[in-house]
């Protein structure tokens, strides 16, 4: 059968017409979720303003959702597995759309949390299952070439999300943050019906880890909620600090057991450190951990140390999408299966370091080269994004594809919010330290952005030397 049937598609070294609209159906629901978790950043103040609360009170929307979404990525290999991949994808944009209108609902802070944890439900769900989905039915001859498409998705929200946040609260109320969801889901929902094949569920399909979820995903909310305290300025030191070590206890705890399980864990560790995962995993970290950390330190520069507006330092920032949407589809997608991933992947850090350099000296950079540096910036990150996930996605059997899409999410989620984390504080102890030196704490903070990068680099070297394609 073919990718236009019903059921799944054999083999093929072809991408039609309707195997890439059904790609794209595919990223439209992901980056829905993952613009949904910085879109609202931009109207926090005019969220307070409205609900007659502090900006710390109405953070918590934002913090809602991003615990929500890394509680429910864990589970959707095993959902994929139990229920078919197509089915939870269709069930998770629709549960995102019930919470987007519900949070427009909303009558104060305290309900917009509550609510934003339904949609955080829907969206941890939505990545995971659209890039397993996708791979399985393009199949490993054509996998590379469909994630050249799908892979920069993730890292474009951080950039766009608060130029579309800006552009909505310009002409439109506040609810539409949350409305202008409605239309793109349910497009993406008709149209998922029609052009997406149904893949059946697993006919072997292990229990559900109950102990390892009960461990894994309240471990990774109480970590990252640590995390996001301790990087906020009006942080609660020892509750920050009591979140992160009950979360690495927790996590701790669910690795024991997942070592030690009879059954297949929720997500085996056992994947992190088989090579080539293990390096893919450290690229993909390492890379997400740097552009949400400069996506979280340029706007904040932008503002406070060049007087900018919201809206003006999302203009300057957005070139760094445009770099990634070119790099992805003039390098990545001709050569994905034709260049070996370390040679694109090393690559792609070199552009990322030497237009993290200029960074270093923000105070002495112009307009004109802070763009063209964010453009390569852009264009580095296209390089290392599809490349790490056809390396996994082509090396999986397909009965294990949704566990493995799951894992490399979460790598994802941990890498942007301990990345955005560790920058925050940083930042902030050395501005204490420098007596308000904005410039110089700035600095500081690129260097470290800096010095991951190249340990990446580094650790990009055990990737495989081989194209796919003669692996």
């Amino acid at each position: 059968m073919t990718a236009g049937t019903r059921d799944e598609p054999v083999e093929s070294d072809r991408i039609d017409g309707r195997l890439l609209a059904m790609a794209l159906v595919l990223v439209l629901g992901t980056f829905m979720a993952s613009l949904d978790a910085t879109i609202v950043n931009v109207g926090l103040s005019t969220l307070s303003a409205e609900f007659g609360a502090t900006i710390t009170e109405v953070q918590w929307a934002s913090t809602a959702y991003l615990l929500a979404v890394v509680a429910a990525a864990p589970t959707s290999g095993w959902l994929a597995e139990r229920f078919g991949a197509k089915r939870v994808w269709l069930c998770a944009v629709a549960l995102f759309l019930l919470g987007s209108v519900a949070c427009a609902l909303a009558w104060s802070t305290a309900s917009l949390a509550v609510f934003r944890v339904l949609q955080g439900l829907g969206g941890g769900l939505l990545p995971p299952t659209g890039q397993a989905l996708l791979a399985r039915v393009a199949g490993r001859a054509r996998t590379g070439r469909l994630m050249s498409i799908v892979g920069v998705v993730p890292m474009l929200a951080p950039v766009f999300g608060p130029l579309a946040g800006g552009t909505v609260l310009r002409v439109a109320d506040w609810e539409w943050l949350f409305l202008i969801n409605i239309p793109v889901g349910l497009v993406a929902m008709l149209l998922a019906v029609w052009l997406v094949p149904r893949v059946p569920a697993s006919d072997d399909v292990s229990p559900f880890d109950l102990r390892g979820a009960l461990l894994l995903s309240p471990g990774l909310a109480a970590l990252i909620l640590g995390l996001t305290d301790l990087g906020s300025q009006d942080r609660n030191t020892p509750l920050a600090v009591g979140a992160v070590v009950v979360g690495a206890g927790l996590l701790g705890a669910f690795l024991v057991h997942a070592l030690r399980a009879n059954r297949v864990p929720l997500v085996d560790p056992r994947l992190f450190r088989t090579p080539p995962f293990s390096a893919a995993v450290l690229a993909l970290f390492v890379a997400a951990a740097s552009v949400f950390g400069t996506m979280f330190l340029l706007p904040m520069y932008l503002q406070t140390g060049r007087g900018l507006s919201a809206w003006d330092a999302g203009l300057m920032l957005a070139p760094q999408g445009v770099g990634a949407v070119l790099g992805s589809l003039l390098v990545v997608k001709p050569l994905i299966d034709r260049v070996p991933p370390r040679t694109l992947v090393l690559t792609g850090f070199t552009l990322i370091i030497a237009a993290t350099v200029p960074l270093t000296r923000l105070g002495d950079l112009p307009d004109g080269w802070l763009v063209a540096t964010l453009l390569v910036r852009g264009l580095g990150t296209a390089m290392i994004a599809s490349p790490v996930m056809n390396i996994v996605y082509s090396g999986v059997d397909k009965q294990l594809l949704p566990r493995a899409s799951s894992a490399l999410s979460l790598v994802n989620y941990v890498g942007g919010a301990i990345g955005t984390a560790g920058l925050a504080v940083l930042l902030e102890v050395r501005l204490a330290l420098g007596g308000g030196d904005v410039d110089a704490a700035f600095s500081t903070a690129f260097w470290c952005v800096l010095g991951l990068c190249v340990l990446a680099l580094l650790g990009s070297l055990r990737l495989p030397k081989t194209p796919p394609r003669r692996t």
